[in-house]
């Protein structure tokens, strides 16, 4: 169910959407619904990631086991070049 949300827009904003609306061939109405929804898409997940980071921090603060920066470096490198490296290890931080 939809509901109506009233929004005002400086003129010079308004003139701009309906010029990038009629480019991609939407209304300006269907081009603010896709543009907000994008932005609450990247909000929430901007949230997911700040969560992860924290919960990775509690995790290292909690047993401080950590990855060597260049082991993991060289081993992402190998990979890439269609080698079979070791995985790195984790070191006591």
């Amino acid at each position: 169910m939809s509901v109506t949300t009233s929004l005002k827009l400086p003129a010079e904003l308004k003139a701009r959407i309906a010029v990038a609306a009629e480019a991609t061939g939407k209304t300006p109405h269907a081009f603010m619904l896709d543009a907000l929804a994008n932005q609450a898409t990247l909000a929430e997940r901007r949230r997911e990631f700040v969560a992860s980071a924290l919960a990775a921090e509690q995790e290292v603060a909690e047993h401080g086991l950590v990855y060597d920066a260049d082991e993991v470096f060289a081993y992402l490198r190998d990979k890439l070049a269609g080698k079979h490296p070791e995985t790195p290890l984790t070191v006591k931080r």
